[in-house]
């Protein structure tokens, strides 16, 4: 019994996903998600790709078209990590960006990616594996190239595979999510890459039943700078309704720390989750929900959350994020 659990709970963090089109809502019994899967927004202004870009403690420049170049992503503090893979670096050709352009040097990445700090090589590696054989696949991610994650992955050598994961399972969690429970949030917009800003104005909004992740400082994430965060805006009370499920299951579901550990540190083959976007975290119980995923995890993670609603998602992925990924 408690192997199946295990194996169930390995599935929860899907390492490389994307955002993209939201799950037809009837799947949903009515629950609307759809602030985790942004569209980019009409209005959003363009970069200027001259621009030359320069972030604190960094002594490195790159201009905004760099920068946002899947094949030059920016390394500006490369004496804080072990020398880069080159399919970390800059890919390996068309198929396969750079590993960094999305989840950063560092691993952290930003809510439309995923956050790698934390997670085993074996785990890595397997989920690769996984998208490569077509038992994971990234349906939800909509663009004119097709599914996003498992393209990046069929294109990558099993060397590369061992060499990314390697990489990434050596670099260490830090805290890179605030977390503010609260009634009224900004205006945001999303720009062509699905991350959200605060829109210009000044006005506010009620956050209602949603997570809206922004950056902390928009022109340092903008320029991606493996230092500068998010922060989460969740529905006041969340956090400890979350707690409550996590730790005890609320009487639904299977607690998370029977398998993913008090801390939410991973146990064994179960994934580390504690301190990741809680944007990114909706997706997956979202996604496990109606039925998407379908490797042979995914079969047993369903059943975790076939009773979760909204409000449940949404808590226990705002607990999630919360808990300081730093300590033990």
């Amino acid at each position: 019994m408690r192997t199946t659990i295990l194996l169930a709970a390995v599935a929860l963090l899907i390492i490389p996903a994307f955002g993209g089109r939201p799950p037809d809502s009837r799947w949903l019994g009515g629950m609307d998600l759809s602030f985790a899967f942004p569209e980019p927004s009409p209005d959003f202004p363009p970069e200027d790709n001259s621009a030359v870009k320069h972030v604190p403690g960094s002594t490195k420049s790159y201009t905004q078209g760099q920068i946002d170049n899947t094949y030059t992503p920016p390394d500006w503090f490369p004496e804080e990590h072990e020398p880069l893979p080159r399919v970390v670096a800059s890919g390996e050709g068309k198929a396969t960006p750079a590993c960094a352009s999305c989840h950063l040097a560092s691993g952290s990445g930003h809510p439309e990616s995923a956050n790698l700090t934390g997670l085993t090589a074996d785990y890595m590696i397997k989920q690769l594996h996984d998208f490569q054989q077509g038992s994971r696949k990234d349906p939800l991610r909509v663009l004119p190239s097709g599914p996003r994650m498992s393209g990046i992955a069929k294109g990558m050598t099993e060397e590369d595979v061992k060499e990314a994961s390697a990489y990434f399972a050596s670099q260490k969690p830090r805290r890179w999510i605030r977390v503010v429970e609260t009634d009224m949030v900004p205006e945001t917009y999303v720009n062509p890459g699905r991350r959200r800003y605060v829109r210009p104005g000044g006005k506010m909004e009620p956050i209602g039943s949603r997570i809206i992740e922004v950056p902390e400082d928009p022109e340092l994430v903008t320029c991606r700078d493996p230092h500068t965060g998010f922060v989460a805006y969740v529905p006041p009370g969340s956090i400890t309704k979350g707690g409550v499920l996590a730790m005890t299951g609320g009487g639904k579901t299977t607690a998370c720390i029977v398998c993913h550990g008090t801390a939410l540190k991973g146990i064994g083959p179960v994934p580390w989750i504690a301190g990741h976007s809680p944007t990114y975290i909706v997706r997956q119980l979202a996604e496990f929900q109606v039925g998407t995923r379908n490797s042979d995890w995914d079969q047993l993670m369903k059943g975790v959350v076939a009773n979760l609603t909204q409000d449940d998602i949404i808590s226990l992925a705002a607990y999630v994020a919360s808990r300081n990924p730093e300590k033990h």
